[in-house]
């Protein structure tokens, strides 16, 4: 009589256990190490010029004076932004602040993306090196050095201007001009860092796959269509993110650039933000004020970079952060 076998239930497996990380967290580290020493300049320099003078902003709060510190200074609460808000010449700051910032925005802002795509479209690897290394050029000339150019040119003895005496018409001295200044600041910011900003656009471009250019030029795209329906939607990640940055500067038109050229035109045309702050702290020495005036800038910048975040992200793209 033979027996069968009874039939045994194997026991259920037990899940694999999950997988640890190996060594501790000061181990791993340990073991990084060589990574964070390089991180280490870099932590530092934002630490030390970013993160500690934000301590500094305490004196919008107080009647600050150098003399006495922050220990020593008397609080005023929010007397200095009361102060500031009844100042004639905020108003006049922020409104020539939007002016230009919205100039360089649509002028400024579309150059390198531009300059970027031509540059892509040039065949010759030689001419687009040479023309690379002519517009990147400005940006390591000083300011000083480009309103001395530019005076050269269209100051009131300037080139242009003896140019056009010389032919009978009447000239212009646009470097004196204030019905000329911001158009002048949106020009000098379009030649001066055009170039350099055209870098990271190259470099958007350079990552769209050639074969959807190919399959654009099967389909019977000319070169408009393959930029506005190739080149543009691949770099829009890119562009996105530029533009969230630039939001963040957006209350930050160039300080020393302005101020070189604010006693040709006057304070009522060339008044900034920037200049506001200095004017009234280190020159006038109302060092609560002006600091109350810097931190109400890094307010609205900040809310501007976290409300376009915000929104871009609700689009379907992926923001800065």
């Amino acid at each position: 009589m033979s027996v069968e076998p009874v039939a045994r239930e194997r026991p259920h497996a037990r899940p694999a256990a999950k997988a640890r990380p190996a060594g501790s967290l000061r181990t791993r580290m340990w073991r990084a190490r060589s990574m964070y020493l390089m991180m280490l300049p870099g932590l530092l320099f934002f630490v030390v010029f970013c993160y500690v003078p934000l301590l500094g902003n305490i004196a919008a709060f107080q009647d600050y004076s150098p003399y006495l510190g922050f220990s020593g200074s008397e609080w005023v609460g929010f007397h200095n932004f009361a102060v500031m808000f009844d100042d004639p010449q905020l108003v006049t700051a922020a409104k020539n602040t939007v002016v230009l910032s919205f100039l360089q925005i649509v002028f400024a802002f579309p150059a390198p993306i531009a300059l970027a795509v031509l540059l892509n479209s040039v065949m010759s690897e030689r001419v687009k090196r040479w023309v690379q290394a002519v517009v990147y050029l400005p940006h390591f000339v000083s300011w000083v050095i480009v309103i001395a150019i530019w005076q050269q040119l269209l100051g009131g003895d300037g080139l242009l201007t003896n140019l056009i005496s010389d032919h009978g018409t009447q000239s212009v001295a646009v470097m004196s001009d204030p019905h000329w200044f911001k158009s002048l600041i949106t020009a000098q910011v379009i030649w001066k860092d055009t170039g350099w900003n055209t870098i990271i656009f190259l470099a958007a471009i350079t990552r769209i796959d050639s074969q959807l250019y190919e399959s654009a030029a099967v389909d019977g795209a000319g070169p408009w269509r393959r930029i506005w329906h190739v080149t543009l939607p691949g770099m829009r990640g890119v562009l996105v993110l530029m533009l969230i940055l630039r939001l963040g500067n957006v209350l930050t038109v160039g300080f020393e650039q302005i101020l070189l050229q604010q006693h040709t035109v006057g304070m009522e045309t060339a008044q900034v933000l920037d200049t506001f702050v200095y004017t009234r702290g280190v020159v006038g020495g109302d060092w609560g004020l002006a600091t109350a005036a810097g931190l109400l800038k890094g307010v609205i910048a900040t809310a501007l970079v976290v409300t376009a975040n915000k929104l871009v992200k609700r689009t379907g793209s992926e923001g800065a952060f």
